[in-house]
């Protein structure tokens, strides 16, 4: 059995959805469970919805919701005939659940309406697709993913009660698979104990996937992107950029941490656990080799290159050149657990504590005047920082070329530059 995971981009419009069942096709007869997320751009409107209701802007908030179900309706137009309607019926289903919420008040955290209202994207992705799949000749079982997978009430950031969701796995999904060839359900989402939808943070859809190819013994996970495999370095900044055909779990990790954008962490550990190998494929072009990430070492990388733009360095120094002690690190980590703060990169000598942050101005400014309160607080921005792993001389200088190094970190394996243009 095989777990895969498509995202957004990859249902975003009818030909992708036509060109998922494609990819489906090739794959008839092997028991697969599938996970998709909410089409493309669905989240971000969604979002917009739950901003506009918790400031008391209902009708914009409905207005901005119609427009939402009006897409999500035509979709569903365009690619139904004969399931159409069936379709139509649950999709109004999901659209009640959320509208019920927008008629009332804001009564509760941000964060729990956020979950309420954003978590039907991908109940409505889900939808269509099963409909469509149906249609097709492609048989499956939709399945709504808050039935499975119970999480606490961290809403925006959920945590997933690995045996209560273990337990409904082999008792719900298991026995489906005696029925079924293909199981399809959602990412992302799951539901408290009080049956409240959660959702599971940053990457939460890859992360689904990963929890489930784990609880089911899955023989491998692939998530089907829209690049031709994972890359030494973002294409957008290194037209250069070449595929890189193979990765260990801990060098996805590595690149990860340092800000590449491949695959988060935590959807590696549920894989590492049980080395389920991971393959990122090309969904426009599956035939590409894409990369398969494992447990076994992998020797001779190329470099790896992590460019992280609009950044923003703090400078903190005692006040009377006394040494920068325990206490005070002590608090401005407190500082960065409060303010939900993750800095990129830090450095502190005898004197002075660096940190380099995302110009993220509202929590700059929140942190630069909280550190006042005991430390002399310097504030340097556009910056550039700049990563290196498996690096080479020759990589490294023309990276840096026309640039002033301001800050540098280095070991055997890993090379970290912060970086301003040239005086």
């Amino acid at each position: 059995m095989k777990v895969f995971k498509f995202g957004g981009a990859s249902v975003n419009s009818v030909e992708r959805i036509k060109n998922l069942a494609d990819i489906l096709e090739k794959f008839r007869g092997e028991k697969l469970l599938i996970v998709i997320s909410a089409m493309g751009k669905t989240t971000n409107a969604l979002e917009k919805v739950v901003n506009a209701f918790y400031e008391g802007k209902k009708e914009e908030a409905l207005q901005l919701f119609e427009l939402v179900k009006q897409q999500h309706l035509t979709t569903a137009k365009y690619l139904l005939v004969t399931h159409y309607l069936s379709c139509e019926t649950q999709l109004k289903d999901f659209f009640t659940e959320a509208e019920w919420l927008i008629h009332d008040k804001p009564v509760r955290d941000f964060d729990y309406y956020y979950d309420q209202v954003v978590c039907t994207g991908e109940l409505f992705s889900t939808s269509i697709v099963s409909h469509y799949l149906n249609e097709r000749g492609i048989d499956n079982k939709w399945l709504d993913v808050r039935d499975i997978f119970r999480t606490d009430d961290d809403f925006r950031d959920a945590n997933i009660d690995w045996d209560y969701t273990g337990s409904k796995v082999r008792s719900s999904i298991v026995p489906l698979f005696d029925e079924k060839d293909i199981v399809l359900t959602q990412g992302f989402i799951g539901a408290t104990d009080e049956n409240e939808s959660t959702t599971l943070g940053r990457e939460g859809s890859d992360y689904s996937a990963s929890v489930f190819a784990n609880m089911l013994d899955a023989e491998s996970l692939t998530i089907w992107k829209d690049v031709e495999a994972v890359m030494n370095a973002d294409p957008r900044q290194f037209p250069e950029a070449i595929p890189i055909h193979e990765l260990n779990y801990d060098e996805v990790i590595e690149m990860a941490y340092y800000g590449a954008q491949v695959i988060h962490p935590k959807t590696i550990k549920p894989l590492q656990n049980k080395s389920i190998p991971l393959y990122v494929k090309c969904f426009l072009k599956p035939s590409l080799q894409g990369t398969e990430i494992h447990n076994k070492p992998v020797r001779h990388l190329p470099p790896v290159i992590v460019l992280k733009e609009k950044q923003t360095m703090l400078q903190m120094s005692s006040r009377d050149f006394s040494f920068i002690g325990e206490h005070h690190v002590g608090h401005l980590y407190s500082l960065f657990e409060k303010m939900h703060i993750k800095p990129n990169l830090t450095q502190n000598t005898a004197i002075s504590f660096l940190c380099v942050l995302d110009d993220r101005p509202d929590k700059i400014e929140k942190l630069a005047m909280a550190a006042s309160e005991f430390l002399d607080v310097q504030v340097t921005r556009e910056l550039s920082l700049l990563t290196i792993r498996h690096y080479t001389k020759e990589v490294f200088e023309n990276l840096t070329k026309g640039k002033k190094v301001l800050l540098r970190q280095q070991t055997p394996d890993t090379i970290q530059l912060l970086l301003a243009a040239q005086d």
